[in-house]
């Protein structure tokens, strides 16, 4: 059977980043240069900046740039250092991963669990058959299982086929983390590596990784994910070539002469994920807090059970003692027998579940923080920096967004009911780390008004500011630029401009995920489609559609009645306002063409280049 991705096979990922010192010393001056000037300006907004006349306006977007110079504070407490763990030899025996002076001498034994609800069984097989490839330089049990919530009789065909084993169940509670432990009830490796059922790992991967666990402590290991068919566009000289003929090709080469090569449509979802895991999550590790991301990660089995057992029990306690205090408002007494209360925790150890991963859309980060906030045993994460697998992206704007809606939901849930800001156990360096992703989802809320704040003043005339004076510059200029070098030196290798600029078209999406936690709903638990779903997906992109509408009309409408009218508008503050306008309309415009997006084959646009 033959898939769109297989024209990629032969993709190979890029090596991580290099460690530089001098450079790491580079950006850590010039972030603290930055969040000086940051907190130089933000004072000045608040005591000598406010347009008086226009409260209703200027507070709301005063408050906005301090929630986004916070989320700046936190972000360079992120990206403050890089502190690999060092690679050790993989072992050759489980005695050599505990402190169990008695444990024997006998090789590892690795399950790899493929949960699947409605993916195709034959592009579970590629899985598979990766999975069956992998290699070890001393003996090991390894062995594989597809784990599957849709109960199809072709999925335990091709599990018979292929030769690994196939777990399914009569329900699907808890979703996917119930499906892994109802696979963890039937299993005992000593590790467990989780895929997706897109994910297909290389041979290098236990060789690669299993090391880190001779530290007891380590708790998992999350390896990047590499999305290997993103697609690569076409070549600029061949897109002009196809609307203005031969001298399309001539102006599309003079340009790429002079800024170097350029591809339209090159991955119009900006799902590359190098930057999240070879930037953000690589630099937890010195604070010991980069998260399990599911996909990609291998697990202590000993770390997942006795944390869940720990949460069981302390479940049962906290529900026993709920129970207690109802029966002595009823009964009047003052305290209740030894006997009373064995029974009611009895009870509520019948009723309560033990569940090593929470039932929760964001079960690998919920399972993170749990480890995490061990106090006794510390479990330790690793943020392993080489790719280990390949997956596949989304291949379409309604795929993207329900992965995107799932990530915010399932962290803004999890900030609500169970914060780990506040969490007993965890690190202050931990707690600043996940206080980092928690804030990063609330910048819906800023970015709306950040989109929505030039648009008043070209509208209106009225601007959030008391003027757009030269006091207004010599604040504003040194921070923004010193925050971009800052940030162009902390990236360096990495392009990050489509990532800031969808960053901010994501506003719609986080303001949905915090409503819907807001108003108590559950995140529900879709599988985010693997093939290319079809139709029209404007409607998606409607709200950043009516924000670049409305600025340029703003645009237009407000240099009309400043040459034509001499209206109230001021020089500074319609340049300040273009400017602004004109970037949100740049940002939002990619979210706004990937609607319509369609995939050609890469195969097309090399050849016609060559045929050129």
């Amino acid at each position: 059977m033959a898939f769109y991705f297989d024209q990629f096979e032969q993709r190979r990922p890029e090596p991580p980043l290099p460690y530089s010192p001098v450079l790491e010393a580079v950006w850590q001056c010039l972030f603290v240069i930055a969040l000086v000037l940051g907190a130089w300006y933000v004072h000045w907004r608040w005591t000598a900046s406010l347009n008086y006349d226009a409260l209703w306006y200027a507070i709301p977007l005063v408050i906005a740039e301090t929630g986004a110079y916070i989320g700046l504070i936190l972000f360079a407490f992120n990206l403050w250092k890089v502190k690999d763990y060092p690679r050790r030899p993989p072992p050759q025996f489980i005695s050599e991963c505990t402190r169990d002076e008695a444990a024997e001498q006998r090789p590892l034994k690795v399950d790899v669990f493929f949960p699947s609800y409605d993916e195709d069984p034959e592009l579970v097989r590629l899985s598979v058959r990766d999975a069956k490839r992998v290699t070890y330089p001393h003996p090991i049990e390894l062995n594989i299982y597809v784990l599957d919530d849709g109960r199809r009789p072709s999925m335990k065909q091709m599990a018979d086929e292929e030769g690994v084993g196939y777990f399914t169940r009569s329900n699907n509670i808890g979703f996917k983390a119930g499906n892994m432990r109802n696979a963890m009830e039937q299993t005992s490796g000593d590790f467990i590596v989780i895929c997706d059922a897109d994910t297909r790992p290389f041979p290098t991967i236990l060789e690669h990784t299993l090391g880190y666990f001779r530290d007891p402590d380590v708790a998992w290991v999350q390896t990047p994910q590499w999305f290997f068919d993103l697609p690569e566009g076409k070549p600029l000289p061949v897109a002009l070539q196809r609307r203005l003929g031969r001298p399309g090709y001539w102006l599309g080469r003079g340009v790429e002469r002079l800024i170097g090569p350029i591809r339209l449509g090159e991955d119009p979802f900006v799902n590359d994920p190098k930057m999240f895991y070879d930037l953000i999550q690589r630099r937890r590790n010195w604070a010991n807090a980069s998260f399990c991301c599911g996909a990609g990660s291998i697990h202590r089995r000993d770390a997942v059970m006795e944390a869940a057992l720990k949460g069981f029990a302390d479940e049962v306690e906290r529900k026993s003692q709920r129970q207690l205090k109802q029966m002595q408002r009823l009964t009047g007494e003052k305290s209740a027998d030894t006997s009373t209360a064995g029974l009611l925790r009895q009870g509520m150890a019948q009723e309560e579940e033990l569940t090593p991963y929470r039932f929760h859309v964001s079960e690998d980060i919920y399972t993170s923080i749990v480890l995490h906030s061990d106090p006794h045993r510390k479990w330790k994460s690793v943020m392993h920096p080489e790719v280990e697998s390949k997956m596949l992206s989304p291949q379409d704007l309604l795929s993207w967004t329900i992965q995107r809606f799932k990530y915010a939901g399932g962290t803004l849930d999890i900030a609500v009911h169970d914060n780990p800001v506040m969490r007993p156990g965890l690190s202050l360096p931990q707690r600043l780390m996940y206080l980092t992703t928690v804030w990063s989802y609330l910048g819906g809320v800023w970015n709306l008004i950040f989109l929505i704040a030039p648009l008043v003043y070209l509208f209106t005339a009225i601007a959030p500011v008391s003027a757009y004076s030269i006091d207004f510059y010599k604040h504003i200029l040194p921070f923004l630029v010193a925050t971009e070098i800052a940030f162009m030196a902390a990236y360096w290798g990495i392009s990050s401009y489509k990532a800031k600029t969808n960053y901010l078209s994501f506003f719609p999406i986080n303001l949905r995920a915090i409503w819907t936690v807001m108003r108590g709903q559950k995140i529900k638990f879709p599988t985010t489609p693997k093939d290319r779903q079809e139709g029209n997906f404007f409607h998606l992109v409607m709200p950043q559609f009516v924000v670049i509408m409305l600025t340029l009309l703003g645009l237009l409408y407000a240099w009309l009645q400043y040459l034509l009218f001499a209206a109230d508008y001021t020089l500074n503050g319609l340049i300040v306002n273009t400017f602004w306008g004109m970037n949100n309309v740049v940002a939002l415009s990619g979210i706004v063409l990937a609607a319509f997006w369609q995939p050609e084959p890469a195969a097309a646009s090399t050849a016609e280049l060559a045929a050129t």
